[in-house]
């Protein structure tokens, strides 16, 4: 089986101004580094899906808001940094509806994993506030499927984005069928995960990292990760795959290289393969220097395909 790659042409519809970290080159860039790859993936754009799961994660009022919110011209601003135009309603949609997508091909069995290479982002939106670029939390959205759609009891969400995913968090804290696993500087951006953060059942592990963290200490670090995986035993895992924590991403100062993305799906693929039969779907999430991300999602879809 091969791995698919879930995009759309519309996240380039997602207008976020001049000089914006978040910008339309970020999946321009990982897309053509991945055709390197093509006779090893396959290639999708998602569909409409029943929108209705978005409600499970997010509250009506935030959604109605939302809804209301996209302008038919220009830029506006739902915070200091997060910013919509009019073609983000559908852009912010399609990133959801990839990681739908991923998840039933994965579980149907045509597909051995998915990366879905999308923006905006997703991890830091919480269930009533947009922030840190994300408007939906599209691996919140995906575990949420995972639950309800195939009646999953236990599913796993792995973010070695370097901020914290605090809206994953959020959403999640109180839901012990659902375990969150963050790897990211701290304290930093957005201020929580702290290791004191472990949800109502143990069902959280913030794994805080120094700023100017290298390879080796992070990779100590992660078998902590490795481990709660296999005491938990998910029987689908999430991956919010941020490539910010290179050493050469601007909005960070962690100091990992491309190859580590390699790494780090590899360990967490060789737990899956154990104990979920391999089951896993990747999002992405940060990376703002361009030549690091392509590099570091490049590494990462090369040790989906290897699986």
């Amino acid at each position: 089986m091969k791995t698919s790659i879930i995009t759309s042409l519309t996240y380039q519809n997602h207008v976020t101004g001049p000089g914006h970290p978040e910008r339309i080159d970020r999946v321009k860039v990982i897309n053509e580094k991945l055709k390197q790859l093509d006779n090893k993936i396959e290639w999708f754009q998602p569909k409409p899906f029943d929108q209705t799961i978005i409600e499970k994660v997010h509250n009506k009022k935030y959604l109605d808001n939302i809804s209301l919110s996209f302008p038919k011209n220009g830029i506006k601003f739902l915070d200091s940094d997060t910013i919509i135009s009019p073609g983000s309603k559908q852009a912010t949609l399609d990133a959801v509806g990839s990681i739908i997508m991923g998840i039933d091909q994965v579980n149907s069995g045509k597909f051995k994993n998915t990366f879905c290479s999308v923006r905006p982002p997703g991890h830091h939106a919480e269930s009533d506030k947009a922030m840190g670029f994300c408007i939906y939390n599209n691996v919140a959205v995906g575990a949420s499927y995972l639950l309800h759609r195939y009646k999953y009891n236990k599913v796993a969400i792995v973010d070695y984005d370097v901020h914290h995913g605090n809206g994953t968090q959020e959403i999640f804290y109180n839901n012990p069928n659902v375990l969150y696993i963050s790897t990211h500087q701290y304290p930093f951006y957005p201020g929580t995960g702290s290791s004191n953060e472990k949800g109502s059942s143990d069902n959280i592990l913030n794994i805080p990292l120094d700023s100017g963290t290298k390879s080796d200490v992070y990779f100590n670090c992660f078998e902590h990760v490795l481990k709660k995986l296999k005491n938990f035993k998910p029987e689908f895992i999430l991956l919010s795959s941020g490539f910010d924590a290179h050493r050469d991403d601007p909005l960070a100062q962690v100091n990992l290289n491309s190859k580590d993305f390699y790494e780090i799906t590899k360990r967490i693929l060789n737990v899956a393969n154990d104990i979920c039969d391999g089951k896993v779907v990747s999002i992405l999430e940060g990376g703002y220097n361009l030549n690091a991300l392509a590099k570091s999602a490049y590494e990462h879809v090369r040790a989906l395909i290897e699986n």
